[in-house]
Parts: structure tokens; sequence; C-alpha cells
């Protein structure tokens, strides 16, 4: 490293900190990330540390194809052994969009050595003629507008502008902001973290104090095993819970937790979150963006009140040195039209519900606090698209067998069905619906959906259909019935006849004979189990046997 002008005694023992960063201009949540990262090394350099800044691949969520989510465990593997195979003593994860968060932590978390999380932050709130509007959930609305007529496409793109009006990612509690909030719940990240913009002044201090404490984290060897315990897990839970959080964080929380050696499962967000009320009224289950709440106090807040009301694992060590209730008891709201009060929530039980029947039998999701009341106990004739390229084809046919009461089922968009489970599970209503005023109507599949997204969306139905799961025997006119209340979800067909299609079902062929598509078609865990490559669980360390070259 001489020939950057490295003077000798930069290699005297000191620290050395690494800067994995996920900068890129075609990832535009992160595109602001390099300014970042400098003030990463100023923290670091004040320390008496080494900051070495590297790059490790970017997933932008609205550029890569097929899904950035195919590509998430990969990325996980560069991280992996980058810090593995490189001279360094602490990381610092430089995250924004969707999967860069998770995907970070991941490979951080294989090689459990001292490490800290640092976000871009999100966008200022989006504006279009004089109305806040945010990102993702927007873009659904007026998406929806325009197939309906009340719309027009230049309308569109000017509220497109002008929702994307700085640097940052979503500014809805999408899964960008999601993520962001469940590294600082989970410990992993300064407090906040999960809310200052990035245009913030704030943002450049917090990661500047991210890199003086990963120098003492070091120095102390602070790894992630020693913070990141089975209670922080149930904090980040509940946390997303009361934010109204994105359905993805429970994938990535299970992928996590896997890489960390932790036992943590689908039912832990029935059995820990179901209960905990929503006290976060931003989009898409409330009104406000993440810069409100921001300004109303931020992520420590909403802990504030959930310790306060006996909800959380106080003691939950965090990479501040103090537990997580230490770092939050101050906290002050100051705007309880933003984060309401426990008494007088924005719903009652806002956690994710896991829903089980001969449809989901490895159970399947939906975020109540995005749904429709009317939709939770429904019984419907299915629509079914075989995938999402049959989905296109058939929706906006006018003469299209469907109405209202119908329930739209869409297979093959899990982890091998698509491949890579992509965010499609919120389906387009039919335009002849959306023109009647329908706006919502029970859907279910076995894809994601985006965490700006809203609706009576069941979702991560496991098994998927690509692997023949029941999702995969369901026919047009089969009736299904949805209860959210038991946590019920019924394909109401015989055994007989479930069996019967099954013998005549054809397995889904893998989307490429070799590449990085083919390994994950082979190794990919299904969503209950977080979508992680099975070769990819578990804590591998740091240590390299060999000598170099």
């Amino acid at each position: 490293m001489r020939n950057q002008g490295v003077p000798d005694d930069a290699f005297d023992g000191r620290p050395v900190i690494g800067i994995c960063n996920t900068w890129s201009e075609l990832t535009p949540c992160n595109a602001h990330l390099r300014d970042l990262a400098e003030r990463v090394k100023r923290g670091v350099y004040e320390m008496g540390g080494f900051p070495v800044e590297f790059p490790v691949t970017s997933l932008g969520e609205s550029s890569l194809r097929p899904t950035a989510m195919l590509f998430r465990n990969l990325v996980s593997m560069d991280v992996e052994e980058s810090i593995r195979g490189n001279p360094i003593d602490g990381v610092v994860l430089m995250v924004g969009c969707d999967k860069t968060t998770p995907a970070l932590v991941m490979g951080a978390a294989s090689c459990d050595l001292p490490a800290i999380v640092v976000s871009g932050g999100p966008m200022l709130n989006g504006k279009f003629r004089g109305d806040d509007i945010g990102s993702g959930t927007a873009v659904w609305q007026f998406s929806e507008n325009v197939k309906a007529g009340s719309m027009s496409v230049d309308q569109f793109m000017e509220a497109e502008q002008g929702m994307s009006r700085s640097p940052g990612h979503c500014m809805t509690m999408g899964t960008a902001s999601s993520m962001a909030c469940m590294v600082e719940a989970l410990g992993l990240a300064l407090p906040h973290n999960g809310t200052y913009p990035a245009v913030d002044a704030r943002r450049r201090v917090l990661a500047q104090m991210s890199g003086r404490r990963i120098v003492e984290m070091v120095l102390d060897d602070v790894q992630m095993s020693q913070i990141i315990r089975r209670e922080n897990f149930e904090n980040a839970i509940i946390t997303n819970a009361a934010i109204g959080g994105s359905s993805n964080a429970l994938i990535h929380l299970l992928a996590i937790a896997g890489r960390m050696e932790l036992d943590l499962s689908i039912d832990d967000w029935d059995t820990l979150g179901r209960e905990v009320p929503t006290i976060l009224n931003l989009q898409p289950s409330g009104k406000y963006l993440m810069e409100d709440f921001c300004y109303a106090g931020g992520l420590p807040v909403v802990h504030r009140l959930l310790g306060a009301a006996g909800l959380l694992r106080k003691d939950a060590e965090t990479v501040t040195g103090n537990s997580l209730w230490s770092n939050v008891k101050e906290a002050e709201n100051y705007n309880e039209d933003v984060i309401m009060p426990m008494t007088a929530p924005l719903a009652s039980t806002g956690g994710l519900v896991v829903l089980r029947g001969n449809l989901s039998p490895n159970g399947a999701v939906l975020k109540p606090s995005a749904a429709s009341a009317h939709l939770m106990q429904h019984r419907g004739r299915a629509v079914v698209f075989e995938d999402i390229e049959d989905y296109h084809e058939k929706i906006d046919d006018p003469d299209l067998d469907v109405d209202e009461n119908c329930v739209l089922v869409l297979k093959n968009c899990g982890p091998k069905g698509y491949p890579g489970m992509a965010e499609v599970g919120n389906m387009g209503l039919p335009p002849k619906l959306l023109k009647k005023g329908i706006t919502d109507m029970v859907r279910i599949s076995d894809a994601r959906m985006s965490g700006t997204a809203y609706g009576t969306v069941v979702l991560h139905v496991s098994p998927e259909a690509a692997i023949g799961g029941p999702l995969a025997l369901v026919q047009n006119g089969d009736m299904i019935e949805l209860d959210v209340e038991t946590k019920y979800l019924n394909l109401e067909v015989s055994e007989d006849e479930l069996e019967r299609r099954q013998a005549e079902w054809s397995p889904v062929p893998p989307p490429m004979a070799g590449g990085y598509q083919k390994l994950y078609f082979d190794h990919v865990q299904q969503a209950d189990k977080g979508a992680d490559l099975d070769f990819l669980v578990g804590r591998r360390g740091v240590e390299v046997l060999r000598e170099s070259h």
C-alpha cells in the first residue's frame, strides 16, 4: 500500500478498519455513500486507527434484474470473503438500499469480527402539487390511477420527479428504512441511525462517531457475537411491529440469525410481534414520512415507549457499549401525531401475522397494518396466474373472469421460482375493477412485496409453487378462505383431489444451466428459513489457515 503514499508509521500495529462500501451510481439510494465514507475515515483517524475503504457488489432495487433479492446472498459471500481475506481488524458496513443492509450484515456475521453499521439515510419527503408523497407508496397509488384513467402519464412522471428530490433511500417505512431501523434495534448501529435524513448534517456526524467507535471496539475486541444475542432479535421483531415495518424484514432477520447461529423462527414474529401496537404513523400504514419521524425524535422514542410498556428487552447490548435502554431512556417525543402514544396507537395489533393451513403448511405472512379491515375474513374464488408473465398477459383483459370478491393467486415467484423471490406479490388490480372504484382485493403468492406497498396481500407462501408446494396445485375456480384472526389460510379442495393434482405436477427447471443462478437455485432455502443459501448458514470466523502466496 506504500504506492498510495501511506507513511511508515501507519503500519505500526494500530487498528486497521475496513470500510465496506456499497457506493454505486447504479444504486441510486447509495450514490452518496462515498462522501459518507470520508466522514467515517475522519473518526477512525481521530482514534488512532488506519481506515481502508473497499468496494463490494452493490444492489440497486430499481435497476437490478431480475430482482435484487436474487443477489443478496451473493453480496454476502463477497463481503465475507473480502473481510476474511484482507488484513483488517474491524469493519464499518456502509449500507442503504434494501438488500445492501442484510447482505453486508450477513457477511460480517459469518466472520464475527468487530462491526458497526452506518446507513445512508432516507430522502427528504417527496412533494407533489402541495402534498407530501412517499417513495414507492405513491408509485403504487399513482400507477393504479393511471390504469383507472384518473391520472395522465405526464402527471405520473411529474410526481416521480417530486418524489425523489434528494440523495438517500425510500422515505416511507419501506424495506430500506425498516432495515436501517432493524440494525439500530439489533444494537449494530448508533442511536438515530435509522432516521436521520441522508442530507442532514447529523448523518455525517453519526458516520464520524461510528468511525471513532469501531476503533474502540477493535481495541476492546468486541465481536458481533458478543453483542448480538437472541434478545436483540426479539427487540428487532417488536420494533418492526411498532413501526409498521416491512414484511421483508422477516426474511432478512431470519437469514442474519442463521449466520449468527441463533435460534429464530417465523413463528417468533407472530408470538413476539403480533400483539405489539403500531405507534408510528408512517406510510404505507399511516400518514407521515421518515423526515417527520426524525423530527419527532426518531427510533429512540419508539424504543423508550416500548421499554416503558414492558415490551423491550432493556438489557440487550449495543455497539455503543451500553444497553439499548441506557441509550434511549431520556428520548423525548416531539410530535405525538407521528409517534403515537401506546394508549392511542395507529393499530392495536401491528405485528406480522403468520398464516397456516393446507395452502401454507410452513407459513405465509400478512401485514395487517397495511391491509383492509373488511378483507381480514374473506372467502373467494381463485383467479390463478401461473407466473408473472401469465399475470401480465391476462390482468388487463376486460374479459378476465374476475370480480372484487375473487382471490388473485400468483404462482412460481418464490426463491426458486422467479428466481430470487421478487416483489410482485402486491399484484396490481384488474383495470376494469379499478374503474369501478375497487382499491383492494385479497392476493396470495409465494413472492414478496415492497415494504412501501400496501393491501390485503398474503406473501411468502411456503413451500413455494416451484418445488411442488400446495400453491402449485391451485386452479381457477377453487375456493380459498382467509381468516386473519385465527391465522388460517385454506384451499377448499379435498385431499384426494390435491393428491391427483400433485401427481400431474411437473417441477420448474433451473433458470440457467450454470452460473450463479444455477448455484442459487440448487441451494436456496425457503422463505420461512430466510432464503439464504444452505451452505452459507453459520459462522466461519476470520482465521486464514495459509500464508499469502
